[in-house]
C-alpha cells in the first residue's frame, strides 16, 4: 500500500527545506572551487546575473507546475501535457530526471562520505589514533565505499521518516546549525594573515575575463546544480506546498538564499586558502592557478588546520561539520526525486521506497568508487554540465509551451490573488517560453564546443 502524500506544515519549513536542497556542497564546495577556478570575482558577477536570469525562472517553473499537478516529475509533465505525443515526451523526460537525480546522489555521496571521514579524523587525531587518522584522509576504496554507505544511510533515514517529520524537521534542525558554524567560521578566517588578499581575488572582478565561454558555461552549471534544478526536486518540493502560498515570492526567497549562502561560503573558503600561503601552504598549482576541486578541501585547507596547532582541531571539526549538514540537507531532496516516483506510480509504502532506492544509489555509488578514474568525472560532467541545463530547458517548454497558458496562471493565482498586476506576471511567461530555452541551448553548445 503507497504511502499518503505529505505537506509542508510551515511557510518557514518549505523554505528552510528548499533552501536546504539548494545549498549543498554545491554551494559550500563547488562554488568557491568554481570561483577559483574562473576569476574569482568574474565568476561570481556572472553567477549572480545567471542565478536570477536563468535559474529562477526555471525554478519557477518546476515549482508551479508541481504545486498544480501534485505528483512527482514522472507523472507531472504527463498530466500538463494535452496531445499522446507531449504526454510520451513528459514521460520520458520525467524518467530521465529520476535517473540524473539517482546518479548525482551516487557521485556526491562519495564526495560527502569524503566529508564524514575528515569530520572524525580531528576526533582520532585527539585520541592518539593515528593509523585510523592517516586512513580517514587516504584516498581508498574501502573508505570510500565505507562512508559513502554512512551517508546514503542518513539520507535513507530522513526521508523514510516522511515529507513533515522527516524532510522539514531535520532541514529546520540542519539549516541554522550549518548557518551558525558558518558565520562563526568567517569571522574567525577573517582576522587571520592574508584573508584580505583572499578577498580581494574574490570581490574584485577581472571584466577581461567576463566574456570567457568557460567561465560562462561553469557558472551556468554551478546556478543549476546548486539549486537542485531540472531533475525535479523543486517540482516535487512545490508538490508539497499548499495552494495558498505565494509562489513567485517563495521561489524568490529560495533564489536569494541559496546565491547569499554560496557568497557567504566564498567569503569562508577563498580568505582562508591565502591565510594558508601565510602558514606556508601552496595554493597555486603549476600552471600559475589557484588549487581548486578536491585539492583545495581535501589538501589545502587540512594542511592549514594542521599549521594551526591545537586551534586547528576543534576549527577543522566545525568546518567539516558544516561540510556534512551542507551535504545532507541536499541529499536529502535528490532521494526524495526517485523515491516519491516509486511511492506514487508503483504502490509502495514510504519506508520500503526509500531503503529499496538507498540500496540502488549504494551499489552505483560503489561502482563508481572502484572505477573512480574512470567514473566519476564522467558522471559528473554528465549529471551537472549537460544534463541538469537540458532538463531545465525541457521543464521551462513544458510550462510554457505545452501547458495552457490560463491554468498556470489559474494556479499561481491560487496564492497571488493580483498576480495579473504583478511584475513577475508581465515579464516571466514569455521570458521562459522564448528568452531561457535559447539561452540555455547557446550555453550548452559553446560548452560543447569548449
Amino acid at each position: 500500500m503507497s504511502s499518503p502524500r505529505g505537506q509542508f506544515s510551515s511557510k518557514t519549513g518549505f523554505i528552510l527545506a528548499a533552501s536546504g536542497s539548494a545549498v549543498g556542497l554545491g554551494n559550500i564546495w563547488g562554488f568557491p572551487t568554481n570561483a577559483a577556478e574562473n576569476g574569482g570575482g568574474a565568476f561570481v558577477l556572472i553567477y549572480f546575473v545567471l542565478a536570477f536570469c536563468l535559474a529562477y525562472p526555471a525554478l519557477m517553473a518546476e515549482l508551479i507546475i508541481g504545486r498544480h499537478t501534485k505528483s512527482n516529475m514522472v507523472s507531472a509533465l504527463q498530466k500538463i501535457s494535452t496531445g499522446a505525443i507531449a504526454k510520451n515526451i513528459g514521460k520520458l523526460t520525467g524518467f530521465y530526471g529520476v535517473i540524473i537525480a539517482t546518479l548525482i546522489l551516487s557521485f556526491y555521496s562519495i564526495v560527502a562520505g569524503w566529508m564524514l571521514a575528515f569530520l572524525l579524523e580531528p576526533l582520532s587525531t585527539v585520541t592518539g589514533l593515528s593509523d585510523v587518522s592517516i586512513w580517514l584522509t587516504e584516498f581508498g576504496n574501502t573508505r570510500n565505499i565505507i562512508f559513502s554507505a554512512v551517508f546514503i544511510i542518513l539520507t535513507t533515514t530522513v526521508i523514510s521518516a516522511g515529507v513533515e517529520h522527516g524532510i522539514e524537521k531535520w532541514s529546520c534542525r540542519l539549516m541554522p546549525s550549518m548557518l551558525l558554524l558558518m558565520a562563526c567560521l568567517i569571522v574567525y578566517v577573517m582576522f587571520q594573515d592574508g584573508a584580505i588578499e583572499g578577498l580581494k581575488v574574490y570581490l574584485l572582478p577581472d571584466f577581461r575575463q567576463i566574456g570567457d565561454p568557460q567561465l560562462i558555461a561553469s557558472a551556468m552549471g554551478q546556478a543549476f546544480f546548486s539549486l537542485s534544478l531540472g531533475v525535479g526536486t523543486m517540482l516535487i518540493y512545490g508538490s508539497y506546498l499548499s495552494p495558498d502560498e505565494n509562489l513567485p515570492a517563495m521561489g524568490a526567497i529560495v533564489t536569494i538564499v541559496d546565491s547569499s549562502i554560496a557568497f557567504l561560503a566564498g567569503l569562508l573558503v577563498l580568505p582562508a586558502l591565502f591565510v594558508a600561503q601565510q602558514q606556508g601552504v601552496t595554493i597555486y598549482n603549476e600552471a600559475g592557478n589557484l588549487i581548486a576541486g578536491p585539492d583545495l578541501i581535501f589538501q589545502t585547507l587540512p594542511t592549514l588546520f594542521h599549521s594551526m596547532g591545537a586551534i586547528g582541531i576543534p576549527i577543522a571539526l566545525v568546518f567539516f561539520c558544516l561540510m556534512t549538514i551542507a551535504a545532507l540537507t541536499s541529499s536529502i531532496s535528490m532521494l526524495e526525486v526517485p523515491v516519491s516516483y516509486t511511492i506514487e506510480n508503483h504502490g509502495t509504502s514510504r519506508h520500503t521506497a526509500a531503503w529499496l532506492i538507498g540500496v540502488v544509489v549504494f551499489v552505483l555509488s560503489s561502482l563508481i568508487a572502484l572505477n573512480f578514474d574512470r567514473l566519476f568525472s564522467v558522471v559528473v560532467t554528465l549529471t551537472t554540465e549537460y544534463s541538469q541545463p537540458l532538463l531545465g530547458l525541457m521543464l521551462c517548454i513544458f510550462a510554457t509551451w505545452v501547458w495552457h497558458r490560463d491554468k498556470m496562471l489559474a494556479e499561481i493565482r491560487s496564492g497571488h490573488p493580483q498576480v495579473e498586476q504583478s511584475l513577475f506576471w508581465k515579464i516571466w511567461p514569455g521570458y521562459v517560453r522564448f528568452c531561457c530555452p535559447v539561452l540555455i541551448l547557446l550555453m550548452f553548445v559553446q560548452n560543447i564546443l569548449n
